[in-house]
């Protein structure tokens, strides 16, 4: 039966080179020649003239070697054709193939540069970038990865004194051919998306899959994304829960503040920037999803995500920044924190899912969580003073709802909301039936 490594064919035709081609650039494999697609011998009347003739058309055309071999059964002569996997690029006559499944495919676009690179050793991240100076980037990012890195003890006192251009070298974000990598501009430079189309992120909160209620872009460096996405997600976007333990405050949030920071910082680091498309993160009011252009690295599975397992980034220069000011760890143990925060919290576990060019991490928030009705006994102070201590135990409450707790009228509640706004004392986002109310510090 055919498979990944293994072709049928009943006879031979020299556009099977392009297969051959298909399975150098893949795992390797073999091609039958003289049995049917059932895996039934056929036989084949010129096998010893093709012996000859195919290793010297695959050596004229793809410049490689292939063992083709002579098999017999039942009197009927095939032929095997036994195919090495290549360590660089094989191509048939300007195009590329590979071998997907039991089906051949070419590389095209994105995909190719992704394959050649992939051969070539190198990252799409590490590839030199033309016309990017030093003077184009930004001096509050350098500011922001010292200041992170000396905390995490991960730069010496002296690199921190670096000037930007030998912090890049001592970083390894210069190339031998005198540019800065891709990493560099997406790390430091203030608009990256001038160099990297599609890197960003944007926020949505969703009532349905099709109703859309509101959302944000977030640009900048990567560093300023991960830090403004994770202030809108946790003042905008997800409920925070409050609670009193004697005279201190605890909040909440329907997902545990160091597995959302966790699961954002690996769409960013392990993001496949090539693909032009933006990190989404889309709200409901029952789940948070995260989704990247993105792979795992391969004969990976989800399950070996939820499992202990190596450190293998996708931008490797990317994640050796992120490393080095705290922000990662580089043993692999992110999904894994993810999880651990979630059960500590009594939340459910995060579940990630992934096909060829797509990963996707979703968190269900955990129902249960409900604002008690003894919150409101506590209530203290002006009307306006028991709405804002409602609104932090609560912050999706409705006007009505306010009236009954705090036992006034709705006229009553309306004028005063009215006042806390143009005092700017609170903000309503989104709308008035989905939105949520987000206190001004």
């Amino acid at each position: 039966m055919e498979h990944q490594q293994i072709e049928y064919k009943r006879d031979w035709s020299d556009e099977y080179i392009k297969w051959i081609a298909g399975f150098a650039n893949s795992q390797g494999g073999k091609i039958y020649i003289g049995i049917n697609d059932n895996g039934e011998v056929s036989g084949l009347k010129n096998a010893q003239k093709l012996l000859e003739e195919i290793p010297n058309k695959v050596k004229d055309i793809l410049g490689i070697l292939v063992d083709v071999n002579l098999k017999t059964k039942s009197k009927l002569h095939y032929l095997e054709i036994k195919i090495e996997a290549y360590p660089y690029p094989i191509n048939y006559k300007g195009q590329y193939f590979f071998r997907s499944g039991s089906t051949k495919q070419e590389f095209k676009g994105a995909s190719l540069d992704k394959f050649i690179l992939k051969k070539q050793g190198v990252k799409w991240d590490g590839v030199p970038l033309p016309n990017l100076a030093i003077k184009d980037l930004s001096k509050s990012a350098f500011k922001y990865f010292k200041e992170k890195a000396i905390a995490a003890n991960r730069i010496t006192t002296d690199d921190a004194k670096l000037k930007p251009i030998a912090l890049i070298e001592k970083l390894l974000l210069h190339t031998d051919t005198n540019y800065y990598k891709r990493a560099t501009a997406l790390l430091f430079h203030p608009n990256p998306e001038k160099y990297v189309t599609g890197a960003f992120i944007k926020i949505g909160f969703f009532r349905t899959d099709a109703d859309l209620i509101y959302q944000d872009e977030v640009h900048g460096t990567l560093f300023e994304q991960v830090e403004q996405t994770m202030q809108l997600l946790l003042t905008k976007y997800l409920k925070a829960f409050i609670s009193y333990k004697g005279l201190h405050r605890i909040e909440k949030y329907q997902i545990p503040e160091p597995a959302l920071r966790e699961a954002v910082l690996n769409a960013v680091v392990h993001k496949d920037y090539s693909g032009g498309a933006p990190i989404q993160i889309s709200v409901y009011e029952d789940k948070l999803m995260i989704w990247n252009d993105g792979q795992l690295p391969d004969d990976w599975t989800v399950a070996r995500l939820k499992s202990k397992h190596p450190s293998k980034p996708y931008n490797p220069a990317i994640a050796n920044c992120f490393f080095r000011a705290g922000l990662i760890e580089s043993w692999g143990r992110g999904t894994i924190r993810m999880m651990d925060e979630c059960r500590s919290e009594n939340i459910p576990t995060p579940s990630f899912s992934i096909d060829a060019t797509e990963f996707f991490v979703t968190f269900k928030f955990n129902n249960l969580i409900q604002t008690t009705s003894t919150s409101y006994t506590k209530l203290t102070g002006t009307t306006a003073d028991k709405i804002l201590q409602l609104i932090e135990i609560n912050n999706t409450i409705t006007m009505t709802e306010l009236a009954t707790a705090i036992k006034v009228s709705i006229s009553t509640i309306e004028r005063t909301i009215r006042r806390l706004q143009e005092l700017n004392k609170i903000k309503r986002m989104g709308s008035d039936k989905i939105g949520n109310w987000l206190i001004q510090k």
